[in-house]
């Protein structure tokens, strides 16, 4: 493999960092999902565990770091879209850190409620995640406190990674797994590891056509920035990729695809169908791209990393249509 940020020494040894809380979390074959899908997938469930995302793998390696030898604790600031900050206010407020969190004012109330609950200081801005993203930065350089910039900072993606790790070690084998692509820390992270130790995997990134940034970056191998996002998976609705995750991403990312909304939607209906499972629409983007190209998949082994389940209870019974 090329030069890469990433090291798979080093994501194996956050396994001894990250609360076992977060790691080995369910992975198993959906067979209810297989004659809607025309494939065999198999659920990697990151919502099972405290913040209910896959984001506090990073946050505990980052927050881990922050306590000085002096014992006493740091102060940090992040911009989030909702999981990052609840997950930075968990693994934060477990080491007595004094945690500040920038979000859009148009971040679903469940996810903002949760963070306040997690006794971190919530500032709302005007405006989308980049433009938290700016505030939150602000914030940095006026107080001297630390910025964590999910995929930016490596302890991020290196988190993420131990996924990768535990994908590895199953059984049966797959053929491809579906990541959601936002900011880039899960499918650099988890790409690495599967391009380090199971290179024969394909490597799929998914992303809403709402939000394509990242994939339009992807596919031209230079960053490209766009307007305003449009899509319900706030999660991944991100306008500027980070020139140092897209580097990483080029070397581990298989391909790169676009979804509709619609799709997302769908994918979500299965997932409380057929799953039994309630998931934000950035969860269900791998199963919206099987359902957008059914031949590329057929007769093999999918897993889907479901990244999150922190969703608006209305807004999620208004998408798919219960009451």
């Amino acid at each position: 493999m090329q030069a890469t940020r990433l090291d798979t020494a080093r994501i194996r040894a956050a396994r001894r960092v990250i609360d076992p809380i977060f790691l080995d979390t369910p992975l198993y074959c959906c067979e209810a999902l297989e004659p809607h899908l025309g494939c065999a997938v198999s659920v990697k469930l990151e919502t099972a565990n405290p913040v209910r995302s896959f984001k506090a793998r990073g946050t505990e390696l980052v927050t881990s770091l922050l306590t000085g030898v002096d014992g006493r604790a740091a102060a940090v600031v992040c911009a989030s879209a909702g999981n990052l900050g609840q997950a930075l206010a968990w693994s934060g407020r477990r080491r007595g850190l004094d945690v500040t969190v920038v979000a859009s004012r148009s971040v679903p109330a469940a996810k903002l409620d949760r963070i306040r609950a997690l006794d971190a200081r919530l500032e709302l801005v005007d405006g989308d995640f980049d433009t938290a993203r700016e505030r939150a930065a602000a914030i940095a350089r006026y107080d001297g406190v630390r910025l964590v910039e999910d995929s930016l900072d490596l302890e991020t993606c290196e988190g993420a990674a131990t996924i990768g790790l535990e994908l590895v070690a199953a059984v049966p084998s797959f053929d491809a797994v579906l990541i959601a692509l936002g900011g880039g820390a899960l499918a650099t992270g988890v790409g690495h590891v599967l391009k380090s130790l199971a290179p024969d995997v394909e490597v799929i990134c998914v992303q809403p056509l709402g939000a394509p940034a990242m994939t339009y970056s992807w596919r031209r191998r230079r960053v490209v920035t766009t307007g305003p996002t449009d899509t319900i998976a706030d999660g991944v609705a991100g306008r500027r990729p980070i020139p140092a995750v897209l580097d990483d991403l080029l070397l581990v990312a298989d391909d790169a695809v676009l979804v509709r909304e619609a799709s997302i939607i769908a994918g979500m209906r299965m997932f409380l169908d057929h799953a039994g499972l309630v998931v934000e629409p950035s969860a269900a983007l791998g199963l919206a791209a099987i359902l957008e190209d059914r031949d590329r998949f057929a007769g093999r082994h999918v897993v889907t990393v479901v990244c999150g389940g922190n969703v608006d209870p209305d807004a999620y019974r208004r998408w798919i249509g219960v009451s």
